[in-house]
């Protein structure tokens, strides 16, 4: 039987991959991507994971979208992971392969990553392998991340799902991390996802 993948709080860190501008523009569905995004941003803050937001060359694809950076930084209340905006710049599709996030990752001594941003079969898929090929735990959050065709997404989650990725929600992941209502940032969460 193979093992379970369950996310923990002390575990989780979130890469949240190339939301940019000029990217978004061309994606499928962007809005509703953008938006189950930062619900996963702001619902890992209020449970205390910490964020690592990557720019895939910036110069030619733009600043993360303006909404992001808000739900990076904006001030949710005592306990959250603290209110940092830093984006990693990397030329390589990989996450995985850009020295400073693999640094900032290492650092935190957490071997689960949670994903979401663009595109899923590009920059997502290939952090996600790399990741799960270094013995990471990787959680994808299926609405949270898109493609600029549906079937590029689609094949994407399949492949992650296939190479050992526990493919879920933004509030299947929420709830995982939190589990149960008694315990602190229940109702914040419960009100972010409604």
């Amino acid at each position: 039987m193979s093992e379970i993948k369950r996310v923990k709080r002390e575990e989780a860190v979130l890469a949240v991959i190339d939301l940019q501008g000029r990217m978004l523009s061309a994606i499928d569905d962007s809005e509703n991507t953008v938006a189950a995004s930062n619900r996963l941003i702001r619902g890992c803050r209020i449970l205390g994971v910490p964020l690592l937001v990557t720019q895939q060359y910036t110069k030619g694809l733009g600043e993360t979208v303006a909404e992001t950076v808000s739900a990076c930084t904006e001030e949710l209340g005592a306990g959250t992971a603290p209110a940092v905006f830093a984006p990693i710049e990397k030329r390589c599709f990989s996450a995985a392969g850009a020295d400073e996030f693999m640094r900032q990752l290492e650092a935190s001594g957490r071997k689960s990553v949670i994903l979401c941003g663009t595109e899923s079969h590009v920059c997502v898929a290939q952090t996600g392998l790399d990741l799960l090929e270094r013995g990471y735990k990787v959680f994808v959050a299926a609405d949270a991340v898109s493609s600029r065709k549906r079937s590029d997404k689609k094949t994407a989650l399949r492949r992650l799902s296939a190479e050992g990725a526990a493919v879920s929600s933004v509030e299947a992941i929420l709830f995982e991390i939190l589990k149960g209502a008694e315990e602190s940032g229940f109702k914040q969460i419960s009100n972010l996802v409604k």
